[in-house]
């Protein structure tokens, strides 16, 4: 950052101001709570989470030091739970993100799974759908289980990218029907029971953490016996595509 762009010590000392208002707010509202989800608090420590976010940032900018502690984000952070206390029905709300990174192997596999289902049907005219990338995928996932495509992208020219998992209560099971169209448009924060993500963020996190361990003594690995020759017997022994389902 510029000389130009840098914070002045007057924003500096305003934003650890804000802090301190925030801290304090914070405790009046957990001194006052109505609730083990009073929403006043969760109002507060959002309040007090962006006020020390702000703080350490003008910080860093402007003396490139940082604060000793660290308050959760609240981008990613659920509201209070609303739902029923004993849920009598569920939804799992799943997305997983992938790059296509290997086209040609997708190509390949979704054609391996077309030469069984419809064999002699090039003959008679037919046009393949793996011809291409659109086609291929809807080859594809018309015939694994989506758990099935994430432990196997890499065979299907696949790179796995951000996911997630919500786990919603519900009073009752909704209609037949009744969300097809729009799976994610109703889902409610307050129902979330649990959730799961799995980030890049969150491994630059642990690299990052990883980056201070001390190095690896590249002498012991060399007294070790070298079993290359079997990992790579290993590797080239891969589980046969299972496309006659």
């Amino acid at each position: 950052m510029s000389d130009a762009a840098q914070p002045t010590a007057a924003e500096v000392r305003a934003a650890a101001e804000a802090v301190k208002t925030a801290l304090d707010r914070h405790l009046a509202a957990v001194e006052r709570r109505s609730g083990e989800d009073d929403p006043a608090v969760y109002e507060a420590f959002n309040e007090l989470a962006a006020a020390a976010e702000e703080y350490d940032e003008l910080l860093y900018d402007r003396y490139d030091e940082v604060t000793p502690f660290e308050i959760p984000g609240t981008d990613d952070a659920l509201p209070p739970y609303e739902g029923p206390e004993e849920p009598n029905a569920l939804s799992v709300l799943i997305r997983r993100d992938y790059a296509v990174v290997e086209p040609q192997r997708l190509l390949a596999q979704a054609q391996r799974v077309e030469a069984v289902e419809e064999s002699g049907a090039s003959e008679a005219g037919f046009d393949a759908a793996s011809g291409s990338v659109h086609g291929a995928l809807g080859v594809l996932f018309g015939e694994f289980e989506p758990d099935e495509i994430a432990s196997r992208h890499k065979e299907f020219g696949l790179e796995e990218g951000d996911s997630t998992l919500w786990v919603t209560a519900a009073d009752e099971p909704a209609d037949p029907g009744e969300w097809l169209e729009a799976p994610f448009e109703q889902a409610d924060p307050h129902r979330v029971v649990c959730r799961f993500d799995v980030s890049a963020v969150f491994d630059e996190e642990s690299d990052d953490l990883d980056d201070d361990a001390e190095p690896v003594d590249r002498d012991d690995e060399a007294d070790e016996p070298d079993d290359a020759d079997d990992l790579d017997e290993a590797d080239g022994a891969r589980e046969p595509l299972d496309a006659d389902r």
